[in-house]
């Protein structure tokens, strides 16, 4: 078969690719940015979904650049609550079958980490627009969620942060991440992610969490 069917048949079979602007627009930034990024040789880590599937093999610099940013970000003053205390008294019964936590330690966070969030390197953070008061341990354990599908990646984020998520108040926070994660897969997202985020939340809880929730949060 020559070269040009072979490449016609992968593409049928991959289906239509984005298009700059749906790119752009999942991303949120304007389409001038993608080819700036393109240019400079940088972009998001995974630039069409949250979390990974492949291990994009970062360097040890740039996992220190990312606590260090953390550990920055954490102690200056945040503007408003992110992941507020009402959704958490409703999402831990719902999404994780276990009662919501009776005090919730918070730091300033970007509120939204993922791996469409973070570009390296160089280390940029970007999607700025849930960024404040987080529960401690929550953009860790955020990003500890996308990282499930590639499992010595996930182990990175959980040595790299281990001194925040292996405390009660960092284990909250991760759970709360979770709840989040669980809630967006009630409403038909991370299909492949789902049963990892459901094991996840049991070795945390020991309680394996409703598989049925209602998308919504109920009273």
């Amino acid at each position: 078969m020559p070269n040009e069917f072979r490449r016609a048949a992968k593409a049928a079979a991959r289906g239509p690719l984005a298009t700059p602007d749906e790119i752009a627009e999942y991303l949120g930034v304007p389409v001038k940015t993608l080819y700036q990024w393109k240019c400079r040789g940088i972009g998001p880590i995974s630039p069409t979904r949250p979390d990974l599937t492949q291990d994009p093999d970062l360097p040890d610099e740039w996992w220190e650049l990312l606590r260090h940013a953390l550990d920055r970000l954490a102690s200056a003053e945040g503007v408003k609550e992110t992941v507020r205390d009402t959704w958490i008294d409703r999402a831990f019964p719902q999404f994780l079958g276990i009662p919501a936590p009776a005090k919730i330690e918070r730091v300033t966070g970007h509120g939204d980490l993922h791996w469409g969030n973070i570009t390296g390197p160089p280390l940029t953070l970007l999607d700025w627009e849930r960024w404040g008061r987080v529960p401690v341990g929550y953009d860790p354990g955020l990003l500890h969620a996308n990282s499930l599908l590639v499992p010595n990646v996930a182990e990175r984020v959980r040595s790299e942060f281990s001194s925040v998520l292996a405390t009660p108040g960092g284990r909250i926070g991760e759970l709360c991440a979770l709840a989040e994660m669980l809630q967006a897969v009630a409403r038909g997202h991370y299909p492949q992610l789902a049963p990892y985020l459901l094991d996840r939340s049991e070795d945390l809880t020991g309680v394996r969490p409703p598989v049925s929730a209602p998308a919504e949060i109920t009273a």
